[in-house]
C-alpha cells in the first residue's frame, strides 16, 4: 500500500473508524469487513461495520455478523457515529455508487481519512489511500496483506481467520479460480491459527433450506436454455418464480455456479427480474472475458470469470441483448484460439 506509514501512524491511537462494503454483501465482503473490524479492535479502535442492503443468512456464522448494520435500516442509528469517523475503510468496492446513499454520506465527510481495500479493475479516486490489487483472489487476501504491513504484531485470532477463509473460499469458488500463490499463502496462514475449514465449507455449501433445493431443482429443470452453438447456459429467472417460491436475499446465491458443471459450457448466464431493475450475473471457464461484457453493456464489472450487472427495463430486453452481443466474444475467443 503507498502511504502505509501514514496509514499505521493514523491507526496508533485510538479512532472512531467505519468499514464498508457494497449492496448485497457476499462472502468476500463481510469477511474481509468482519475480518478488519475484530483485527482494528484488537489494537483498540472503535468500529462499526456497515452495508446498504442485507446479506445473505448463509453468513451468520461469522464472528460479531449480528453487530453488522444494514444502511438502509439503520441509518438513522449509524449517521451520528458516521459524522464523528476519523477513518472509513471502503472494502470490496471500487466507486462510492457502489454503496449508494452510503456513498453520499461519506463523500460529505470532510475530515475522515477514507483507505481502500479492493481487487476490482478501474477504481475511482475517492480515496485517500489504497491497496489496489487485481490479481488477488478476494478482498479477503488483501485484509492479510493490508494486516500483516500494519505491523501491529498481535497474531491473528481464530475469529479474524474464519472471517478471511470465508472471503478466499466464496471469491475463489473454493480455489478453483482466480488464484495465485499468495492466495494459498494465505490460506495457510489461517489454517495454522486452527480453524476447521472442512466445517466452514459445510456452513458455506451445505447448508441450503429446503426451499433453496427445489428453487435450485426448478431454475435447472425448468428454466435452463442451452445455446450448443456458443457453448453458452442461461437460466432466468422471472417475477413469478421469485413470488411461488418466496425468493429472499440470498436464495439464489451460487445457482450461476452450476451450469459451468457442464462438459462442453464455458460460459454461464444467470438472469434475474428484481422489482425495479433485471440482473445479470456471469461465470466463464477459461479465456472468455465476462467482466467485458458486463462493462461494455450491463454497466457492471467484476472479474475476467466472474461478472454481473443490470439494466432498467422488461426481462425480455435483457435477454435478448445477451443474445445478441453474445456472439462476439465468443467468436473473439475462437479466433484468439
Amino acid at each position: 500500500m503507498e502511504g502505509i506509514q501514514e496509514v499505521r501512524d493514523l491507526l496508533r491511537i485510538s479512532k472512531n473508524i467505519l468499514i464498508t462494503s457494497h449492496r448485497n454483501p457476499d462472502g468476500d465482503a463481510l469477511g474481509s469487513s468482519l475480518a478488519l473490524s475484530l483485527y482494528l479492535q484488537e489494537m483498540g479502535h472503535n468500529v462499526k461495520v456497515a452495508a446498504p442492503s442485507e446479506y445473505p443468512s448463509t453468513f451468520t456464522y461469522l464472528p460479531q455478523i449480528k453487530s453488522f448494520f444494514i444502511y438502509d435500516v439503520h441509518n438513522e442509528e449509524l449517521d451520528p457515529f458516521i459524522d464523528t469517523c476519523d477513518v472509513v475503510f471502503a472494502l470490496d468496492f471500487n466507486a462510492l455508487d457502489r454503496i449508494d446513499r452510503l456513498g453520499a454520506k461519506i463523500a460529505s465527510l470532510k475530515d475522515a481519512k477514507i483507505i481502500m481495500i479492493d481487487h476490482h479493475l478501474d477504481p475511482e479516486p475517492f480515496y485517500d489511500y489504497g491497496l489496489s490489487e487485481t490479481t488477488a483472489s478476494s478482498t479477503a487476501e488483501l485484509v492479510y496483506e493490508f494486516i500483516k504491513q500494519l505491523e501491529f504484531r498481535a497474531p491473528i485470532s481464530m475469529e479474524v481467520a474464519t472471517c478471511i477463509m470465508t472471503g478466499l473460499i466464496t471469491d475463489t469458488g473454493s480455489f478453483k479460480y482466480n488464484t495465485r500463490p499468495e492466495t494459498f499463502t494465505c490460506a495457510a496462514a489461517m489454517q495454522a491459527t486452527g480453524i476447521n475449514v472442512k466445517e466452514i465449507q459445510d456452513l458455506i455449501f451445505n447448508s441450503m433450506k429446503v426451499k433453496q433445493m427445489k428453487l435450485l431443482a426448478h431454475a435447472l429443470y425448468k428454466r435452463m436454455e442451452i445455446l450448443e452453438e456458443y457453448r453458452t447456459a442461461l437460466i432466468v429467472l422471472n417475477k413469478y418464480d421469485y413470488q411461488n417460491f418466496d425468493i429472499q436475499r440470498g436464495d439464489t446465491e451460487g445457482i450461476v455456479n452450476y451450469m459451468l458443471m457442464m462438459k462442453d459450457i464455458e460460459l454461464a448466464a444467470f438472469i434475474t427480474q428484481q422489482p425495479q431493475i433485471v440482473k445479470i450475473s456471469m461465470r466463464s471457464k477459461g479465456d472468455i472475458s465476462v467482466q467485458e461484457i458486463a462493462r461494455n453493456h450491463f454497466r457492471g464489472g467484476g472479474h475476467k470469470n466472474a461478472a454481473g450487472g443490470a439494466q432498467y427495463g422488461s426481462l425480455t430486453k435483457v435477454i435478448e441483448k445477451f443474445k445478441e452481443v453474445l456472439p462476439q466474444y465468443m467468436e473473439k475467443r475462437e479466433v484468439q484460439k
